[in-house]
């Protein structure tokens, strides 16, 4: 359960910069370069977060059991 928390949270804070990304974008028409480079990083971020809080949870549950 913990696991499918960590990767709605995951896909519910891609999709949040996706959207920002689309105003910014529709807002500001010459600095979208810069903005999907700063895009990228953030969704590696939080990616890498809910790989990490998986990895622990599944972790945790493996040291529960024995």
């Amino acid at each position: 359960m913990g696991a499918g928390l960590a990767v709605i949270g995951a896909g519910i804070g891609i999709g949040l910069i996706g959207y920002g990304v689309a105003q910014a974008i529709a807002r500001q028409p010459e600095a979208a370069g810069e903005i999907r480079s700063q895009t990228f990083l953030l969704a590696i971020l939080v990616e890498g977060a809910a790989i990490l809080l998986g990895l622990f949870i599944i972790s945790s549950v493996i040291k529960i059991r024995k």
